[in-house]
């Protein structure tokens, strides 16, 4: 999952929708349903936010990281 994002973000550093697909991709692996109910977020909600046309505010980002269990870091370029 890391590994993942890390090279999504090392690809396209600039591009968010990319980070939401991975995101969505993750998502989707690890089963939607629970993570609505971690986020507080409708099923749909997540799906279109997390897809690749989605344009989800950095608070949903936020939630979702979290509820996968992640952290986002401050680093450096």
């Amino acid at each position: 999952m890391v590994a993942y994002l890390e090279a999504c973000l090392e690809e396209a550093p600039d591009d968010p929708a990319l980070l939401a697909a991975a995101l969505g991709d993750i998502a989707r692996a690890r089963g939607m349903m629970q993570l609505a109910k971690d986020t507080g977020m409708t099923r749909e909600g997540l799906y279109k936010a997390l897809s690749k046309d989605g344009n989800p505010s950095l608070a949903t980002i936020l939630k979702v990281i979290k509820a996968l269990g992640l952290k986002l870091t401050p680093k450096v370029a």
